[in-house]
């Protein structure tokens, strides 16, 4: 994301990535009008949790990460765990690696995540990932979740997950930020 002193910021971004929609989520959150640039992922590469950072700092309201120490922790510690542990072996890239295996091995990936992501979401969760309000957390699990569904993940056994991304998904920046609406979304694809 680039941006000019009196210019909207650019979001260089593809319709179904990821990390693109966390970074999308957290502009409508924040009220942020931008320009966005579609980028095919399959050729020019991607974005970073670290434009989320940056817009905590520069844009702190409203906050995507709580006051107290602890919560903060928390939320990160989700973030993490969606960021690095589930969301970049099931990317494109190690995907087409796996050839006819590859629904299989996302299915695996995205599993044994969600195992790990469930139980922590027990011990930490409100209505969101991290308590009452929205996060960070927040901000990855939606997308993730939209790829679990993708590559056909069975849900029910995780309640805690599935009732957190129903809560977000009624929300208005998640709703706007969907792949399903974006400027670069095929037309067979869009809602």
């Amino acid at each position: 994301m680039s941006a000019a002193a009196a210019a909207k910021p650019i979001l260089y971004s593809y319709f179904r990535s990821s990390c693109s929609w966390r970074v999308r989520i957290a502009l409508a959150l924040k009220g942020i009008a931008y320009d966005q640039v579609p980028v095919n992922l399959l050729k020019d590469g991607g974005q970073q949790l670290a434009i989320i950072h940056y817009l905590e700092e520069t844009r702190p309201n409203p906050k995507l990460l709580p006051q107290g120490p602890k919560k903060r922790a928390q939320v990160r510690m989700i973030s993490d765990h969606i960021v690095s542990g589930i969301q970049p072996l099931q990317n494109l890239s190690i995907l087409q690696r796996m050839g006819e295996k590859k629904m299989e091995w996302a299915q695996q990936c995205i599993t044994s995540g969600f195992q790990a992501l469930e139980q922590i979401l027990q011990h930490t969760a409100g209505r969101y990932c991290v308590g009452d309000e929205v996060s960070m957390a927040d901000l990855c699990l939606v997308p993730q979740v939209f790829n679990a569904e993708r590559y056909k993940v069975d849900l029910s056994p995780y309640p805690t997950i599935t009732r957190i991304n129903k809560a977000l998904l009624e929300l208005e920046a998640f709703k706007a930020s969907h792949p399903s609406r974006q400027p670069d979304t095929p037309a067979e694809l869009r809602a």
